[in-house]
């Protein structure tokens, strides 16, 4: 391999560091792994250093020679080198400049396997390009393969896990936080490398909920990424702007707004401008360009805590396989992509017709379409559920009826501004299921707590088609 992609003087002397001052090993272990080092014997070096450390022995010249003397990996010229290279005082540069060649020899690693799989294997175009920009990722982010997890190692992580969570009070939150109270107690939030699927007949809301889940997410200083494939970007600004400022968003739409309010957008515009939202609404995607966009973007914004998918059905597979086999291929996809970058996928997803024909339309999980890989990849499914929709359906198709049989039809349901809505978690791997009650205000697309304490917003005639001056209460935003 040419020189260019290695430097041994500059191996040695961080190896040197460690030997002369073992306090400096933690913070280079911290940067380094041993895969980092191009010469053989410096890996074994620094593998030795990592077993000394961590059975808190001493990381020196003998203890050295000893460990690698077992393992039948001890060179003593190449051990003479290290000890005979100048000490650092400086670590910063020459840790650097090992991370930037051994970046250097994966690119040329990977440019081999590109020609392995484009020839040798003859894999299809977008099967490549999706595994080596997969690949290029884990470079970009200094990520590695993993071998196995020894028991001791995952045992002392999750003691330290559970350390992490008494010191933050016990407290029921430790994923992204779902923006509802309960869900959150229920779920914990969404944690990272979950597949969330918000699913729901049409109308029910389930982008309004989610949108609803990227406010709170910026709210708390997260970045959020959002697939739109069924509407343009601006609408679903204009709907997370009508939930921000309890602006109606018919009014938005129009315009229609009193001075008061115009300034309310106008800060809720400038808070809004301020955040790290970024959506794609180019609105024909399939699962490869989801993935490659969603990591180009986390490289260059890791700042990013939870991606939405609006919605599942409207994706197309990466070649022409039935149905059934391509959203089975988006779900999995899916799933790896939540694991590889470390954080959840929420992805929307419609429900069968034939719920609509049960007396009881509450959503169950064998009603999400093509619902075997999707129930079987998801983390969590989440169902959304207003009863009033079917009652105000139910109402219109009497009325209907009554006029075409010639008579009068009055009803006695009157449609409400604040509906009941259910969030019923169908399925929860590491949780309970049940269901969350919650309050849907349709004129402002907004979900909100059952037990939100309203505010008095006063709206004048202006904004409201019923005469005189109307007291309507909202929730605090």
């Amino acid at each position: 391999m040419e020189e260019h992609l290695y430097n041994l003087n500059i191996e040695r002397a961080v190896l040197s560091t460690i030997v002369f001052d073992p306090r400096q090993y933690e913070e280079i272990a911290a940067q380094l792994k041993p895969e980092d080092f191009y010469h053989p014997f410096h890996q074994a070096v620094f593998e030795a250093m990592e077993a000394l450390f961590t059975a808190d022995q001493p990381i020196d010249e003998e203890f050295l020679k000893e460990r690698l003397s077992k393992s039948g990996k001890f060179d003593e010229g190449a051990f003479l080198d290290i000890l005979a290279a100048n000490p650092l005082s400086n670590t910063h540069a020459y840790i650097e400049e090992i991370k930037a060649k051994a970046q250097k020899r994966a690119l040329v690693t990977l440019a081999t396997e590109i020609k392995k799989l484009t020839i040798e294997d003859d894999l299809p175009a977008e099967d490549v390009m999706d595994a080596v920009e997969q690949k290029l990722y884990a470079i970009a982010s200094d990520a590695s393969t993993q071998d196995f997890r020894e028991s001791k190692e995952m045992a002392l992580s999750t003691l330290e896990h559970i350390k992490k969570m008494k010191e933050r009070g016990n407290a029921m939150l430790i994923g992204v936080d779902t923006g509802f109270k309960d869900l959150n107690r229920m779920t914990s939030g969404f944690g990272e490398g979950d597949l969330v699927i918000v699913a729901a007949r049409p109308a029910m809301g389930k982008t309004a909920l989610t949108l609803n889940m990227a406010l709170k997410a910026l709210e708390n200083g997260d970045g959020v990424a959002f697939f739109s494939l069924e509407m343009p970007a601006e609408q679903l600004v204009l709907r997370m702007l009508s939930a921000k400022t309890s602006i109606a968003l018919q009014d938005l739409r129009v315009g229609n707004l009193r001075d008061e309010e115009w300034s309310r957008l106008g800060e809720a515009v400038d808070w809004l401008s301020a955040q790290k939202l970024f959506v794609d609404d180019e609105g024909s995607l399939n699962i490869h360009q989801v993935r490659a966009k969603l990591r180009k973007l986390k490289t260059h914004h890791p700042e990013i805590k939870i991606a939405f998918i609006d919605y599942l059905q409207l994706m197309t597979g990466a070649s022409n396989k039935d149905r059934h086999q391509e959203v089975s291929d988006i779900s999995r996809g899916l799933k790896m992509l939540a694991r590889e970058l470390n954080m959840p996928i929420v992805a929307l997803s419609q429900l069968n017709r034939s719920l609509e024909s049960r007396a009881d339309k509450r959503p169950m999980l064998s009603d999400l379409r093509e619902s075997g890989a999707i129930e079987q990849d998801a983390d969590i499914i989440l169902f959304v559920y207003r009863d009033d929709v079917y009652r105000i359906r139910e109402e219109k198709e009497k009325e209907m009826k009554a006029r075409a049989e010639g008579k009068e039809y009055k009803s006695n349901f009157h449609e409400r501004d604040e509906e009941d809505a259910e969030i019923i978690i169908g399925k929860q791997r590491n949780g309970p299921t049940g269901i969350v009650e919650l309050k849907f205000q349709k004129r402002f697309t907004r979900f909100v707590d059952a037990g939100s304490v309203p505010v008095e917003i006063v709206y004048q005639q202006s904004n409201i088609d019923t005469g005189g001056e109307t007291n309507i209460e909202v929730p605090p935003v």
